[in-house]
């Protein structure tokens, strides 16, 4: 997995409480994973399952959706992070499946520094923003500069969820000093229970020979499949690794505690 960190400290405003669940302390590991469940905000299957589960995940809530507000706070509550599931343009697909307040290609640079803006205030705990679908949109450069500036000014971290080998992400975050990490792996990139499980092995062997792995699943069409798989697959990979935040794999990253609305 890749991290980057251009320049100086940056700090993050994160009221980092615990959740009401007793999840009792696992010995340390040298390995470390993060679980990223894409696609919250919209009351979506397997959403109640993901957030039950003991370990702390990177909760992706989608912005200006019905239980967005109410999505992130509970996430928030339970212990997961929470960072924002940002809709972009596509290559090929319905405008449909993108959501309201979407970042798109025919949009002026100041009209995305306004949907990214407006976006952060509406996903309450977030400290990082990854994207929803966006092959074409990430692929830009002038879009993602607007974007990432935006996460500069912020103090947020960007995760390149990776739906296009044209990703412009590493080499803007790099010029711009805005930290990045890049996703390795989708659970349930096909939908079959069948390719999930076979995702979670190849996991359980990543973790095997990589120090610091991401992997993202989805709440909706396969939210309860992936939400069972974890159930099934998590003491094995808590025997190989510590399942934490995305924000920890940034290690110069100070989280301090703060409150937010």
């Amino acid at each position: 997995m890749r991290i980057v960190i251009i320049g100086l400290l940056l700090t993050f405003s994160f009221h980092d409480s615990m959740s009401a669940r007793n999840i009792l302390p696992l010995p340390a590991h040298h390995n470390e994973l993060a679980i990223v469940i894409d696609d919250v905000g919209n009351d979506m299957k397997g959403t109640e399952e993901i957030l039950n589960l003991p370990v702390k995940l990177t909760i992706a809530v989608m912005p200006f959706l019905p239980t967005t507000r109410e999505d992130a706070k509970r996430a928030h509550r339970m212990g997961h992070e929470v960072i924002i599931h940002l809709p972009m343009e596509p290559v090929s697909g319905k405008a449909s499946w993108l959501g309201p307040g979407a970042i798109t290609t025919s949009l002026s640079s100041d009209e995305i520094t306004d949907r990214v803006e407006r976006a952060i205030a509406e996903v309450p705990f977030a400290v990082g923003i990854n994207h929803h679908m966006g092959s074409r949109a990430t692929a830009d450069e002038r879009v993602m500069r607007a974007v990432l500036q935006v996460c500069k000014e912020k103090g947020l971290f960007y995760l390149d969820s990776k739906t296009t080998g044209k990703s412009v992400i590493p080499k803007l975050a790099q010029e711009m000093g805005v930290p990045y990490l890049e996703n390795e792996l989708f659970f349930d990139d096909i939908y079959t229970i069948q390719h999930i499980g076979k995702q979670a092995r190849l996991l359980s062997k990543e973790l095997d020979r990589d120090d610091a792995t991401i992997a993202i699943g989805h709440v909706g069409v396969t939210g309860v499949k992936v939400a069972t798989m974890l159930k099934e697959f998590l003491p094995l990979y808590e025997k190989k690794a510590s399942i934490v935040p995305l924000s920890d794999l940034i290690p110069e990253y100070h989280l301090i505690d703060e409150s937010m609305p």
